[in-house]
């Protein structure tokens, strides 16, 4: 078998020698080494560590107290401001790059907690877990990625925030795994039309597709097609501020939910639970639906067996299939597939084509839709403008 080695970087949080770096600098290794910067070399321990907020703690013994460096207010830091990322570019050691907070709250698809701080301060490999301070000398953020695509430095690097840290070390020095909130519910973004579907004065919060059997979300009475708007008293302005917002509230404790139903505000109690991850005529052919298939731009289908394996649908989904797509139409614009189920249209429970037929001859001439959509067991919500 091949033997390996690779570098990163990190920092000492405390006297006692727990060390900050980044998940994917430790993943998979056998063996673990720390290079302080006198010099000196200590065999480290892994106390824990997080794939989904790519961070990991390792631990050496010294025999002696360490000096360390401090965790600082990310939420403070604004853009604008300067910051200094330490870290070890391949492999040089101890180098320092200045540069400044470019933008904050950002999502790199990298997983449901994305919350980076962007900076234009140089890291390159290797400098993966490495502190970024701030000007008074506090680690704001841990550098954990870059966007490139030569694989060099172009100005754009992201760090995880030192109050999304502070959680998950305090966490893993405790107990050894992060512990989150789950709610149990299917989201996705409100964009323009679907504000508009739903009546939502603005485009905010985060809509629900999905809501699991049995889930803390369930049993409060949340449904699909609720938009929530504030959990816990914390606004939900964009759908990634919620996961966020959940998995930082303790399991068994009760939640106050703020969503919008039906034309208005209402509120709810949840009671949060430990999230999973811590420990996730039966032979119809498909024909076109008169006219008013063709305004949504799609060709339906009642569900059977043969189509049901043909397109991978649960056993457990109803609604009306969609075999074929016209292209450039208001559903191919918006992303749906043929394979996709039509669960409900306007609200209404899709049992057969005829249903989103009805719905759509209801309605007239660039009115908006919405339709909820099942794709391979996950759901979310289409508004689509008719022709």
């Amino acid at each position: 078998p091949r033997r390996s080695e690779g570098q990163g970087s990190g920092f000492i949080i405390d006297p006692q020698g727990h060390i900050v770096t980044n998940n994917h600098v430790i993943e998979n290794a056998t063996e673990v080494e720390v290079v302080l910067n006198d010099g000196k070399r200590h065999k480290a321990r892994v106390v824990g560590r997080d794939s989904r907020t790519d961070l990991a703690l390792l631990k050496i013994d010294t025999g002696g107290p360490l000096p360390y460096v401090e965790l600082g207010g990310s939420n403070e830091a604004r853009v604008g401001d300067w910051v200094l990322a330490v870290g070890n570019p391949f492999g040089l050691g101890g180098s320092v790059s200045a540069g400044i907070i470019s933008a904050r709250g950002r999502d790199i698809n990298s997983g449901p907690y994305d919350d980076y701080l962007q900076i234009d301060a140089p890291i390159n490999r290797g400098n993966s877990g490495g502190p970024l301070f701030d000007t008074s000398g506090k680690v704001i953020g841990v550098n954990t990625a870059i966007y490139s695509p030569n694989g060099g430095n172009v100005g754009i690097g992201f760090a995880v925030p030192a109050a999304q840290a502070k959680s998950v070390i305090q966490q893993l020095i405790t107990r050894g795994e992060v512990e989150r909130g789950w709610l149990g519910i299917q989201i996705q973004t409100v964009t323009d039309g679907l504000a508009e579907s739903l009546k939502l004065p603005h485009t905010r919060g985060a809509l629900v597709a999905g809501v699991e059997e049995n889930s803390p979300a369930a049993l409060a009475g949340i449904q699909a097609g609720d938009v929530i708007l504030a959990f816990n008293e914390q606004e939900v302005t964009e759908m990634k501020d919620l996961p966020i917002i959940v998995a930082n509230t303790p399991p068994g404790k009760k939640a106050q939910v703020t969503l919008w139903r039906q034309g208005a505000e209402t509120k709810l109690e949840a009671s949060i639970s430990r999230s999973k991850e811590s420990v996730a005529d039966a032979t119809s052919t498909a024909k076109p639906q008169t006219a008013e298939g063709a305004r949504l731009g799609v060709v339906l289908a009642p569900l059977n067996d043969e189509l049901r394996r043909q397109y991978d649908v649960p056993a457990d989904v109803e609604g009306a299939l969609i075999v074929q797509i016209e292209p450039g139409s208001a559903a191919d614009q918006k992303g749906i597939q043929a394979g996709d189920v039509i669960v409900e249209a306007a609200g209404n429970l899709v049992s057969a084509p005829g249903d989103v037929v009805g719905v759509v001859r209801a309605s007239g001439a660039g009115d908006r839709v919405l339709l909820l959509v099942n794709r391979q067991g996950n759901q979310r919500f289409v508004s689509v403008q008719l022709g």
